[in-house]
């Protein structure tokens, strides 16, 4: 399973960013896809989930921000992050549980200046 991540960079507060996710490795539209973050000192936490069937969830202090989706023939995730607050500043990750197993891409900084 490999899942890369880009779209990252440096930003202002109140402007935006849209993340992508390539996988390869797995039947991609057969599985659920996350979006977790990491800022430094701090443990990994869920941002944003798509299902199978594209129901979504989000952490509380992204909601109305933030927007997960999905391009199954594309294998492809995608999160875009709008309204970005200096507390948005993490490195983020595309993950997926696959045969029980976590699987994390390499993340994609992003950081938010106020």
């Amino acid at each position: 399973v490999q899942l890369q991540a880009s779209g990252g960079g440096l930003v202002q507060a109140g402007e935006s960013l849209r993340l992508s996710c390539a996988a390869s490795g797995i039947n991609f539209r057969l599985y659920d896809m996350d979006w977790y973050r990491q800022a430094p000192g701090k443990e990994r936490e869920l941002v944003a989930g798509i299902t199978t069937d594209r129901s979504t969830r989000y952490a509380e202090s992204v909601k109305g921000r933030f927007t997960i989706s999905r391009d199954n023939i594309r294998r492809s995730l995608w999160l875009q992050m709008n309204s970005l607050q200096p507390e948005d500043t993490a490195v983020y990750y595309c993950h997926v549980l696959f045969r029980g197993n976590d699987h994390w891409g390499r993340g994609t900084q992003v950081t938010v200046s106020s």
